[in-house]
């Protein structure tokens, strides 16, 4: 039970990773809240916790809404009077080349990635400094560290998501709270589901393990930074990708 009675706050919890990471956290004794703007997937996951696994609430939010983000923040208090981790995991993607990119694709993909980071961050961490405690974790992506085609937007945010991390970690470390990033490679989620059949072989075949990864790798990446046994990491990019940015 490395999370006991932690409070944890996962945005983009209702699939995928987010999913995934929801239901590990709540394995290892943490206090689930899934922040999602999908509310039937949400509640379901919700109900899958409490079935079999421990405590969890869902809260609906749009993470480009400061307003939706602090009363999702408010409310996490009022129920558990503390927040302990915060997972940055809701994302979305918009791809094109750069030629074909339209301007809306490229706003809303920074609105998600970036935006929706430094809201969900900026509105947590006056909890967790009052607390002299936390742990906030941020999705970034491999593609964030070594680009992709017809990925501008989402690459864009996933790299300024190391930048905020890196820049978070200074500033809050002195108040106890670390701030670390995972990079996931290719994984199968409904993300990866629209890519066609032979790029993700492809992909496959130039990751040294020689497969694509699964929601629950990243997830154990997450639970091992969550947790006492990462006190001493902070500002940290880990790669979860089987080796593919070696």
């Amino acid at each position: 039970m490395r999370l006991n009675e932690k409070v944890a706050i996962i945005t983009g919890g209702s699939r995928g990773i987010g999913k995934e990471t929801a239901l590990l956290f709540a394995k290892e004794g943490a206090k689930i809240v899934i922040g999602d703007f999908d509310t039937s997937a949400g509640e379901d996951t919700v109900n899958e916790i409490r079935r079999t696994l421990g405590e969890a609430t869902f809260i609906q939010v749009n993470v480009i809404d400061i307003h939706l983000v602090q009363q999702m923040i408010n409310k996490t208090v009022e129920m558990y009077g503390r927040i302990d981790i915060l997972v940055n995991n809701a994302g979305i993607t918009r791809d094109a080349f750069l030629t074909k990119i339209s301007t809306e694709d490229w706003e809303q993909v920074i609105a998600v990635n970036l935006s929706g980071v430094f809201n969900c961050t900026r509105a947590v961490a006056p909890v967790m400094i009052s607390q002299g405690s936390g742990r906030i974790l941020n999705a970034s992506s491999v593609v964030g560290i070594y680009g992709n085609i017809g990925q501008t937007n989402y690459a864009a945010t996933k790299a300024g998501v190391i930048g905020m991390t890196r820049s978070w970690a200074k500033e809050l470390g002195k108040k106890g709270i670390t701030v670390n990033a995972v990079a996931p490679g290719f994984i199968m989620t409904d993300m990866t589901a629209k890519v066609p059949e032979k790029v993700l072989k492809m992909m496959a075949e130039k990751t040294p393990l020689g497969r694509l990864g699964q929601p629950l790798d990243v997830a154990n990446a997450y639970l091992f930074l969550a947790s006492d046994d990462a006190s001493y990491i902070n500002g940290a990019v880990l790669s979860v990708d089987g080796g593919l940015v070696l």
